[in-house]
C-alpha cells in the first residue's frame, strides 16, 4: 500500500485531504461565523453575565448615594451617578468590621488546617492501607458531608453550651471540621489514588516507614489536591452562616456573614449600602486566593474524579 501511494502523486493527496478532514471533523462546528456563535460565544456570554452580575451589582450599590438606593424611578438602578465612598468609609471606620474579618479569617484557617491534616491521615489510610470495609467507610464519609447542618447545629450546641464555649470563635473551629472532613477526605482519596503505588513500594523495600511515606512522597506529590481541598474548606468556613449566628452572640466575636446582616438590619430598614458594601469586601479575600491558586484547584478536581 506504502508503494502504492509513493508511486501515485494522486492517491497521495487524496490520503492527505482525507488525513486533514478526519484531524478537522471533532472543530468542524466552529468553522462559521453563525455557528460559533451560536454553540460559543453566546453560551459564553450568557455564563459571563450570570457570574459576574452579582458581583456588579454588589459594587454598584455600595458607591450609590442614598436617594438612588431609595428613587428607583428617577435613576437608573443598573448605573450610578456621582458615586460615593460614604458606605465603605462608615463600614471601616465606623464599625468593628476590621475585627469580623480578622475573626473570619482566623476562623477559616484554622478550621481549614485541623480538617485538612485530618483528611490526608484519613483517605491516605482509607486508599492505600486497603484494610477490610475500606471502601464502605469511604462512602461513609462522604455520606456524613450530605448531612445538612440545620439538623446538626441543635445537638452541637447543646456539646458547645455544655464544654464552655459558647460565643468563642474556639466552638466554630471544633464545629466546622465536621462539614470540611467528609468532603475533603473524598476529594484526597480521588487524588491519592492517581499516584503510582509503585513508588511506595519502592521506599517500603528500601526501608521507609508509612509516616516517612506519607510525608516525604505522597503529600509533596499530592499538593495540588492539597490546594483544592484548602480553597474548598476556606470557602466553606468564609461562607458559613448557620453554625456562627447559633455559637456567637457577642458582637465582637461574629463574623462577617453573620456581622453585616445583623448590624446593618434594623426591623424593615436595611442599610443596602453598608450591606452590599461589606460583602463585596469580605469577597475580595475568596477572590484574590482563588485568582492565584485556580490552576492547581482545576487540576486537583481533575484528578480526583478519574478512577
Amino acid at each position: 500500500m506504502t508503494e502504492t501511494t509513493a508511486s501515485d502523486p494522486r492517491l497521495a493527496v487524496k490520503a492527505a485531504t482525507v488525513a486533514k478532514d478526519d484531524d478537522s471533523e471533532g472543530m468542524s462546528y466552529l468553522e462559521s461565523l453563525p455557528r460559533r456563535l451560536g454553540t460559543l460565544y453566546l453560551p459564553l456570554a450568557i455564563i459571563i453575565v450570570i457570574l459576574l452580575f452579582p458581583f456588579y451589582w454588589m459594587a454598584l450599590t455600595s458607591i450609590k448615594p442614598d436617594e438612588q438606593l431609595i428613587d428607583m424611578e428617577t435613576y437608573n438602578p443598573f448605573w450610578v451617578v456621582k458615586p460615593t465612598l460614604k458606605h465603605i468609609s462608615k463600614l471601616l471606620f465606623e464599625t468593628q468590621y476590621p475585627r469580623w474579618l480578622w475573626n473570619t479569617m482566623y476562623v477559616a484557617a484554622a478550621s481549614t488546617v485541623l480538617s485538612i491534616f485530618a483528611s490526608v491521615l484519613a483517605a491516605y489510610a482509607i486508599v492505600r492501607l486497603r484494610f477490610r470495609g475500606a471502601d464502605s467507610v469511604g462512602g461513609a464519609i462522604f455520606l456524613a458531608y450530605l448531612v445538612p447542618p440545620s439538623i446538626l447545629f441543635i445537638p452541637l450546641a447543646s456539646v458547645i453550651q455544655a464544654y464552655g464555649l459558647f460565643d468563642s470563635p474556639l466552638s466554630l473551629i471544633l464545629v466546622y471540621p465536621t462539614l470540611l472532613i467528609p468532603f475533603s477526605t473524598w476529594l484526597l482519596m480521588g487524588y491519592f489514588k492517581t499516584i503510582p503505588f509503585e513508588l511506595e513500594e519502592c521506599a517500603l523495600i528500601d526501608g521507609a516507614s508509612r509516616w516517612q511515606i506519607l510525608t516525604k512522597i505522597i503529600v509533596p506529590l499530592a499538593v495540588p489536591g492539597l490546594i483544592s481541598a484548602f480553597i474548598f474548606s476556606f470557602t466553606l468556613c468564609w461562607n458559613e452562616f448557620i453554625y456562627a449566628l447559633t455559637f456567637l452572640q457577642s458582637t465582637p466575636n461574629k463574623t462577617v456573614p453573620v456581622a453585616i446582616v445583623n448590624e446593618f438590619v434594623d426591623g424593615d430598614i436595611y442599610k443596602w449600602g453598608s450591606l452590599m458594601a461589606g460583602a463585596l469586601v469580605g469577597s475580595l479575600p475568596l477572590v484574590i486566593l482563588y485568582a492565584f491558586f485556580v490552576e492547581h484547584y482545576v487540576s486537583a478536581m481533575t484528578g480526583a474524579v478519574k478512577e
